[in-house]
């Protein structure tokens, strides 16, 4: 069989997060590591980060197309096989349009298609439903897209219980911490009392400056650190992680790290509420409420500081929720897909 030609349609910024950029990257390893060609198509500007991730890899970064035409066009001019959609922002028709100039695609959603008439659905989401046509949709977390940095870092074992006096605590929020999380949890983290060693990520200046405003209290120490390739480390280095409720949830999982997250943007609900309701990770709410003033304002956070202080304090809940975690989540997911991608690629008829 030829080389597979494959191409990569998402984007990323300061807005709009790298959660999408992400899992294609991972997709993006694998393909690679079958001997495919693999291209990414889209917008990276403003994380420095993102884009060398994808110089790291060897996977070229061009223009990404908008319309369904303009989507078709270039799949004709890069000769590709395959082109994954990822995005909330193309045209619904696009894939359609890809579908019907036989390039295969694979759509990446989170619990709703869009209206996509697409080759393959891949919902990666724990418990995920969505409603697609029969033999189309790699549903649930065994199909989760992690990097090989993550893979390579996911433990022989869940984590033990072990009693820590001051405990490490990582704090992320997606790439860029798009909505400005991280202050508010780390002040919600420090309200404890407890005492811990804070780690925040911190992908902008503007969170950053909002974040030195945030004084650590008695036996408490708070150190920002920009965006980096070694998070799998911090995260296996950490007692405690507190996240959001995207993608990054199954990197979490994967690496069996006691979690407890915070849904920031509503297409994070319905996985947020699954992953809580079947105890992976422990809830603490929607970053609006948290970030509320006033009496319910106060009582969110309150809530969530109570939830935190329980995980600080027992070694115990924290090792129940990593070995639900990291059960749930293999890290061979990536490659699943892709033998699904190709198994269709050779049943299309030539």
């Amino acid at each position: 069989m030829s080389t597979v030609r494959v191409g990569l349609r998402c984007d990323a910024g300061p807005r709009r997060g790298v959660g999408h950029l992400v899992r294609c990257l991972a997709l993006g390893e694998e393909f690679l590591a079958r001997g495919a060609r693999v291209e990414a198509f889209g917008t990276v500007e403003g994380v420095g980060w993102a884009g060398a991730q994808l110089a790291a890899r060897g996977i070229p970064l061009r223009p990404g197309p908008q319309t369904p035409r303009e989507l078709v066009e270039t799949a004709r001019r890069h000769e590709l096989d395959v082109l994954v959609l990822d995005s909330y922002e193309l045209d619904p028709a696009g894939a359609g349009a890809l579908r019907a100039a036989g390039v295969l695609t694979l759509a990446v959603v989170d619990g709703d298609t869009r209206g996509q008439d697409a080759d393959l659905y891949l919902d990666q989401n724990f418990g995920a439903s969505t409603a697609a046509p029969a033999g189309r949709l790699l549903a649930g977390s065994a199909y989760a897209l992690l990097r090989d940095s993550v893979v390579a870092a996911r433990p022989a074992t869940p984590r033990p219980a072990v009693a820590v006096g001051r405990p490490g605590v990582l704090a992320f929020f997606g790439g860029t911490d798009a909505v400005g999380a991280a202050p508010v949890l780390a002040r919600v983290l420090l309200a404890t009392g407890h005492p811990m060693d804070l780690t925040v990520v911190v992908g902008r200046p503007e969170v950053a400056a909002e974040l030195a405003a945030v004084p650590p209290g008695r036996g408490q120490a708070l150190r920002p650190v920009p965006p980096t390739d070694e998070l799998p480390a911090l995260i296996g280095a950490a007692d405690l992680v507190v996240s959001a409720a995207g993608t990054s949830t199954w990197e979490l999982c994967c690496l069996g790290a006691p979690s407890a997250l915070v849904c920031v943007v509503d297409n994070q609900r319905e996985a947020y509420r699954r992953v809580v309701g079947h105890g992976l990770v422990a809830g603490l709410g929607e970053l609006p409420e948290l970030a509320g003033a006033g009496l319910p304002g106060r009582a969110a956070r309150a809530a969530a500081a109570g939830t935190l202080a329980r995980l600080l304090a027992s070694p115990r809940r924290r090792a129940a929720l990593s070995a639900r975690a990291w059960s749930t989540v293999d890290g061979r997911g990536r490659a699943r897909v892709v033998d699904a991608v190709l198994a269709a690629l050779a049943a299309t008829p030539t």
